[in-house]
């Protein structure tokens, strides 16, 4: 008997053998990454390990869909194993089981063949137990590959989602606030490396608040391994903000903060060889966020695609994503706001207008500080 670590994927399975194989090659360096050291082997559908598995960390990496830990024995060794491994997996404790059989390869029996049997001898080695298909006590797994035999009792769902990289690299836009995390995992889980970016506006943000974007960019790290906060300070806002309220266009000052933000964003991702933008706006959600202010913000401000994932979601269900994956703690955690806001903000900016108004303002002639 040896024991060992049974790793499901879902989506990788449906690609084409090339794309398969390549994904499962990123997926298997993607795990060797998390826990060095490990012994790894793969077959259609599935990954095996053998060493020091750590189930927390194996949890969080991108593609798997959950896990077990297996005994493998040759299938001739099943009828005498089988019993010691139940009793040791406390199925004596149980009123009723199943027995759960997957088959791989050919073979002169049927899946259900082989759990017939096996239910047969658990019930002469446990007279008390009772089968029950639909909702058992126990259940005991058995899958059959060639003629080798894999027992677990358990299976622990994992992350899901695409492989960490497979479909390249993003920048997200990272405040710090709830949104905004939850949208770069979002991308993380199909399979984008995200490059975290933290825009500081001098004079109106703190470093309460850069320091609360760390310690988020800290839990997304336990998902993508080595990922870093980059803060860039801009001292634009403050230039704009003071020419628009000199002109009585305070209200658009969100929006100005926006664009600057996309068009920063926009060079930090060619620096990068980043394929696009990701943001945590919803629609609807701030004054900035409505339809036409999400026009405005996008022309001209940015050449490279935005992706947003959350732009159908409420906030009760962005909340709930956070706090699955752990950001929420750290993105409610006290941090001073933004105190450029102002009193009546924009909702319907008209991009002609913004267009005008930016020809004119001297701020928007600075260069970009990346």
């Amino acid at each position: 008997m040896k024991k060992q670590w049974l790793v499901r994927y879902s989506e990788i399975f449906l690609k084409s053998d090339p794309v398969r194989r390549q994904w499962e090659n990123v997926l298997i360096a993607n795990i060797v990454e998390v826990m060095p050291g490990i012994h790894v082997r793969n077959e259609r559908g599935r990954i095996w390990l053998d060493g020091d598995v750590k189930q927390e960390l194996l949890k969080k990496i991108f593609g798997i869909v959950s896990f077990s830990e297996v005994e493998h024995i040759n299938l001739r060794e099943i009828a005498w194993y089988l019993p010691d491994y139940c009793r040791r997996h406390g199925l004596n404790e149980a009123k009723t089981f199943a027995v759960r059989v997957r088959r791989v390869g050919k073979h002169t029996f049927s899946s259900n063949d082989k759990a017939i049997e096996y239910g047969d001898l658990l019930r002469h080695e446990f007279p008390h137990l009772k089968v029950n298909l639909a909702t058992p006590d126990k259940e005991i797994h058995i899958e059959i590959r060639a003629e080798e035999a894999y027992l677990y009792d358990s299976v622990t769902k994992a992350v899901g989602g695409l492989p960490l990289g497979v479909e390249g690299t993003l920048v997200a836009l990272v405040s710090g606030g709830i949104d905004s995390p939850v949208a770069a995992w979002m991308m993380m889980k199909r399979g984008c490396r995200i490059i975290p970016l933290f825009v500081a506006l001098d004079t109106f943000l703190d470093e309460t608040t850069v320091a609360r974007a760390q310690r988020v960019v800290d839990v997304l790290a336990t998902y993508q391994p080595g990922i870093r906060l980059t803060v860039v300070r801009d001292s634009y806002l403050a230039a704009a903000k003071q020419e628009l309220v000199s002109r009585h266009l305070e209200k658009y000052t969100c929006i100005f903060c926006k664009r600057r933000m996309y068009r920063v964003a926009t060079a930090f991702a060619r620096q990068a060889g980043a394929k696009g933008i990701v943001t945590g706006e919803s629609l609807g959600q701030v004054a900035s966020q409505t339809l036409d202010n999400l026009l405005v913000l996008t022309d001209a401000a940015s050449d490279v695609p935005i992706y947003r994932p959350l732009i159908g979601y409420d906030k009760e269900e962005t909340m709930a994503i956070a706090r699955g994956i752990g950001t929420f703690a750290e993105s409610t955690s006290k941090a001073s706001g933004c105190k450029a806001v102002p009193v009546g903000p924009s909702t319907k900016a008209k991009l002609a207008t913004i267009r005008e108004i930016e020809d004119t303002l001297e701020a928007t002639k600075m260069p970009l500080p990346v």
